[in-house]
């Protein structure tokens, strides 16, 4: 029996969830809730890699801890802020899923998609599924219209310039089979805002099946955003270095 259903594409897989936080201490209890909510029948741990968040963030996560089990909630601090890249590195390390999600601590991920990431994972046998707020079905709520000019143009000007394949290159909202996600992380060097790019272009050119999901990103509830003029000009940066390098 069990045989027959691994051939079907049935086999149990075991998914690490990685969620770097920084001042997530209003939204991490949500964002677990959730994640525990829509993910009722999968095997899954949550990894929170905190970067030393002065607001309380680890101590909301430990008492999480108590309530859901160290098993399924790891906390995996870091002493400081050391970029995003890093972080997910550092979660990588201690995920013992099969494949692995990243994903936002602040609300803008709705964990009512991670069935969708993988249901379509399981159809496709994907290496990734991407998020994407440009295609049919995707969106994005709460940003006005510069914001939403600039994000829409950055991902124009990068289709044009990279030829990446997928339509939402600076969505962080992703399933990848664990030594997809070794394999292309460890030819990143960029941190930052334009490590999502970065990740996406080297995926391709490895030849990696994409799909993609769309998804509707929703702009914080609680905190402030942590994009501002030097992510823009970093990632302006990053797009002449992806296209010299790659």
């Amino acid at each position: 029996m069990t045989e027959e259903k691994e051939t079907k594409g049935e086999k149990k897989h075991k998914y690490s969830i990685i969620v770097p936080t920084y001042n997530e201490r209003l939204n991490i209890a949500i964002i677990v809730y959730l994640i525990f909510k829509h993910l009722r029948d999968v095997d899954f741990e949550i990894i929170v890699v905190d970067d030393g968040s002065p607001d309380g963030t680890q101590e909301i996560v430990k008492q999480l801890q108590q309530l859901y089990g160290e098993d399924r909630i790891l906390l995996r601090a870091r002493a400081k802020k050391l970029g995003l890249g890093t972080a997910y590195i550092h979660g990588l390390k201690h995920a013992s899923g099969d494949f692995v999600v990243i994903m936002d601590a602040d609300l803008s991920h709705h964990p009512k998609y991670l069935p969708s990431f993988i249901k379509k994972q399981l159809e496709t046998n994907a290496s990734i599924v991407t998020g994407t707020r440009y295609v049919k079905g995707g969106g994005v709520h709460g940003w006005n219209l510069m914001r939403k000019l600039t994000s829409r143009g950055a991902n124009v000007l990068a289709q044009t310039l990279l030829w990446p394949g997928v339509s939402d290159l600076t969505g962080s909202f992703r399933l990848y089979k664990k030594s997809v996600l070794e394999d292309v992380i460890s030819s990143c060097v960029s941190k930052g805002y334009v490590f999502q790019m970065e990740m996406i272009v080297r995926a391709t050119r490895k030849g990696y099946h994409i799909e993609e999901v769309p998804i509707t990103f929703v702009d914080r509830v609680f905190g402030t955003s942590k994009l501002g003029g030097s992510e823009i000009v970093e990632y302006l940066k990053g797009l002449v270095y992806l296209l010299l390098t790659t």
